[in-house]
């Protein structure tokens, strides 16, 4: 088994663990965190409706299609630009999931700047 084929299946592993614990309500939605090697995205999910109440991401053309400068100034901006989309729509408690990922560097960015923009987790 490749290197890259463990990393794999152990964050798919990590995912599954932690989606059977995080739900997202109307009032309480999931913040779902996705990175790829450039780009990082944030969704605000109802799991009981199975909805997308907002989304942002540093491709969107909030940002002028774009990129921004540097990895984590794109994840503290999509961090600010979902809490205020979620404000928008009227929510101000979220579930995170950080999806598999370490709560580090460009996930953990994106939430301290969800959390200085409004939202609580």
């Amino acid at each position: 088994m490749s290197k890259t084929n463990k990393k794999r299946l152990g964050r798919a592993r990590r995912k599954l663990h932690i989606r059977k614990v995080v739900r997202g309500t109307a009032g309480r939605p999931r913040l779902c965190v996705f990175r790829s090697a450039r780009h990082i995205y944030a969704q605000l999910i109802n799991d009981v409706d199975g909805r997308t109440i907002a989304s942002a991401s540093s491709l969107s053309a909030e940002f002028g299609g774009e990129e921004v400068e540097g990895k984590l100034t794109a994840a503290r901006a999509v961090g600010r630009s979902v809490a205020e989309k979620a404000r928008e729509a009227g929510v101000e408690q979220v579930c995170f999931d950080r999806n598999g990922y370490l709560y580090h560097g460009r996930v953990k960015a994106l939430a301290d700047a969800a959390r200085e923009s409004g939202l609580s987790f």
